[in-house]
């Protein structure tokens, strides 16, 4: 290699020494760190250059220069990049061409912050080039640094805008917490309307996940499923308690399900005639009958009723995953009115019902 002079770059400023990497006159790795360690300016006056804190840039990559092998490497990569000349027409034709690039180093103490806004950054500093600053390699090698914003713009598809929605959002509130809304959100329990023993207009959860069919005790105290004067240790708080089979109707729905499994509607039914029978007229009404329970007591604070597995079976009870609220008996063909509801407790906070 013909220079005998190291460009130098730190995060803070930008210098030169001289230091031969001729085969003839070759200095060592450790000479170079000497020279660095006593030049004065750089910022790391009094500090002994070591391991990790030299860089240098070869075919586009950040290498470490860290020991002597390190250092032969460089030596021999920066004699690849200037070959000798061999003759008079080569000479010329270096010439022409021009001098050979002066070999980069880029010094760090890698113990120390890099330098954040607005404290000057140094942009011949690999780490804060604008083509290498955009990737997460050079961030990864050097430690944790401001990124700069880059000019160029990049082509986007609708999943990478998607993900990357979240994180541009500075509303204090992390991703993880605003994608567990947006799925709960989205999700709500099924809840019908009918009435339970004498209580009627009752808003009932309709779910699986549960065995039997339960009401909660502040239900059961308020219209006389259980004593007013119940007090702890019974009617639940040592376990389930049975009190008793009642009887639940469910208000059917004015629609038809679309669920494969529904049977078809029935036809229009005629008028009846004036003078018809009581038996006739009260099939015409349509009433939908009332289904005989076990009924349970139970401390859910949600729900005054909740329908489980049981009264699914009993009903045959059909759902759909397309319209969550196309809920069909199969015993009688009824489709019930459904609506999704998504809980939430008193400080906005969505109440997962499992």
């Amino acid at each position: 290699m013909s220079a005998s002079i190291l460009n130098v770059h730190t995060p803070h400023s930008s210098f030169a020494i001289v230091h031969s990497c001729k085969s003839m006159t070759q200095e060592s790795l450790l000479d170079l760190c000497d020279k660095l360690s006593r030049k004065t300016g750089t910022g790391y006056t009094g500090q002994r250059v070591g391991v990790g804190w030299l860089k240098y840039e070869f075919n586009q990559t950040i290498w470490n220069l860290d020991d002597d092998a390190d250092y032969t490497i460089f030596v021999w990569r920066q004699q690849q990049q200037a070959p000798a000349p061999s003759d008079a027409a080569s000479t010329s034709a270096a010439e022409h061409a021009g001098p050979a690039p002066t070999p980069t180093l880029h010094l760090h103490d890698p113990a120390a912050p890099l330098p954040a806004p607005p404290a000057y950054m140094n942009a011949a500093y690999y780490l804060f080039q604008p083509a290498r600053a955009q990737h997460p390699d050079a961030q990864r090698a050097g430690g944790a640094s401001p990124r700069p914003r880059s000019t160029t713009k990049s082509r986007k598809t609708k999943g990478s805008r998607r993900s990357a929605a979240p994180e541009d959002e500075d509303d204090g509130v992390p991703a993880f917490r605003r994608e567990f809304e947006k799925f709960h959100g989205g999700n709500g329990v099924r809840t019908v309307l009918g009435s339970i023993g004498p209580v009627s207009n009752v808003r009932m959860l309709l779910k699986s996940g549960y065995r039997h069919v339960y009401i909660s005790r502040k239900f059961a105290k308020d219209n006389g499923f259980i004593p007013a004067d119940a007090a702890p240790g019974h009617y639940g708080y040592g376990g389930l308690v049975n009190i008793g089979v009642w009887p639940i109707t469910l208000t059917p729905s004015s629609t038809f399900s679309a669920h494969p499994n529904a049977p078809p509607p029935p036809p229009a039914k005629p008028q009846t005639a004036v003078g018809v029978s009581g038996k006739a007229s009260k099939r015409a009404s349509g009433k939908p009958k009332p289904t005989l329970m076990q009924v349970y007591l139970s401390e859910e604070p949600h729900f005054d009723v909740v329908l489980g597995r049981s009264f699914f079976e009993r009903r045959q009870i059909q759902t759909s995953s397309i319209d969550p609220t196309d809920v069909v008996c199969l015993d009688t063909g009824e489709k019930l009115e459904c609506e999704l509801v998504i809980l939430k407790d008193g400080r906005g906070e969505i109440v997962t019902v499992t």
